[in-house]
């Protein structure tokens, strides 16, 4: 009997965890679909998000090998201009360079220039006095004034420099001029004016550059020529009187250009001067 009892008391246990297990069972199934269906919601959501990451990710990486590729092709084109500008940067540099030497030098140069002005004066007037004395009062009086000029101080030197230069000028073209005019003769440095005349006062003049310096009378009585290593006029003959004349005309645009047959006032043969040699 008790063990019976046992018996049955066991069976009723065994059927209640049964009973609990098919509930389990019978629950169980919709859980776990619960579950999986959650977790596959949250596995797309970190996939979506993943893949938008992705995306952008992609987007800068895009964005940066585009900025690469502008930013390489400006270097490129910032490396050319500098190639054509190096020579142009050189020349500049170069220039600069001599300006700022040359700026250094404004000082210095400053207070020489009046120094050297003078002394071009200077030089100015020796030569005219050396020369054979054609208008040497007026060549003298241009002088003068250019002495006056430096004296003063309402010119600059920049003015005073360009002055002295027009008067150099000036006789320098002498030397490459041939020239008339009328004026007085001086006659105690012409004998041969007296030629055909007690004195001639009136003369008319011929000068062919540095070379020779004549006069004839109005009347082509007399004429002279310059001579340089004497210091007086020379008596001209008849024939050379006729030169002079033609040389007038020519100088004056009244006959073409042709060659006279004159004595020099001054050539040098074997380091003397002299008047023999045609002009």
């Amino acid at each position: 009997m008790v063990h019976d009892f046992s018996r049955r008391r066991g069976k009723r246990r065994l059927s209640a965890f049964c009973l609990a297990a098919m509930s389990l069972a019978a629950a169980g199934p919709a859980s776990a679909q619960d579950s999986l269906s959650q977790s596959s919601i949250q596995a797309q959501q970190t996939q979506a998000e993943l893949q938008s990451r992705i995306d952008e990710a992609d987007d800068a990486t895009r964005d940066a090998l585009e900025r690469l590729r502008q930013a390489n092709q400006q270097a490129d084109r910032l490396e050319s201009y500098n190639a054509e500008l190096a020579p142009i940067v050189d020349n500049q540099a170069k220039r600069i360079a001599a300006e700022q030497k040359a700026l250094a030098q404004i000082s210095v140069t400053r207070e020489a220039l009046p120094g050297e002005l003078r002394q071009m004066v200077e030089q100015l007037r020796a030569m005219i006095e050396a020369d054979m004395p054609f208008l040497r009062d007026e060549r003298l009086a241009r002088v003068d004034d250019l002495e006056q000029m430096l004296t003063r101080d309402d010119a600059s030197q920049a003015d005073k420099l360009q002055r002295i230069f027009s008067v150099w000028r000036t006789e320098l073209d002498y030397g490459r001029e041939m020239d008339q005019w009328s004026g007085s003769l001086d006659g105690s440095q012409s004998d041969a004016a007296s030629q055909g005349s007690q004195m001639a006062r009136e003369v008319d003049y011929l000068r062919v550059g540095r070379t020779g310096w004549y006069y004839v009378t109005p009347d082509d009585r007399a004429g002279g020529v310059w001579s340089v290593a004497n210091g007086e006029w020379e008596v001209l003959d008849g024939d050379q009187i006729d030169e002079v004349r033609r040389g007038i005309r020519i100088a004056q645009d009244q006959s073409a250009p042709a060659l006279l047959h004159l004595p020099a006032s001054l050539t040098v043969e074997n380091g003397r001067a002299s008047t023999e040699d045609q002009s």
